[in-house]
């Protein structure tokens, strides 16, 4: 039973990844999905959450930048970054809660029912 990030790299300035959240051993539908990153130095920091209606929460920094969004068929989450900046980089995981709302799974507070191990994101300027 695991969340699996896959999708980081290294991009330049203004370029775009794909992030997925991938479960095994159970089922997303009914789970809250939030994405979060860390850059070295810096607070932990919940960027976009969706809920099982697909309800979503950015944070002022993703706004407009990230989408996320879910497949509940491929059981995963996927985090869409755009217009990347150097300041983006990070690593960046995934976390569920079931029957979270985006706010309360956006809360870097929660206690989360599973979290991933993280995929590195590298902005180049």
């Amino acid at each position: 039973v695991q969340l699996v990030e896959s999708g980081g790299g290294l991009v330049e300035a203004g370029g775009s990844l794909r992030l997925s959240c991938a479960a095994s051993g159970f089922a997303l539908d009914d789970y809250g999905v939030g994405w979060f990153r860390q850059a070295p130095g810096k607070e932990r920091e919940g960027v976009a959450c969706i809920d099982p209606t697909a309800s979503t929460y950015y944070s002022e920094s993703a706004l407009g930048r990230f989408k996320i969004s879910r497949d509940n068929a491929a059981n995963t989450v996927y985090l869409h970054l755009h217009n990347l900046e150097p300041e983006d980089t990070a690593v960046y995981s995934c976390a569920a809660e079931q029957y979270g709302t985006p706010l309360y799974v956006c809360d870097i507070l929660t206690s989360y029912d599973y979290q991933g191990q993280g995929t590195q994101v590298t902005v180049s300027s």
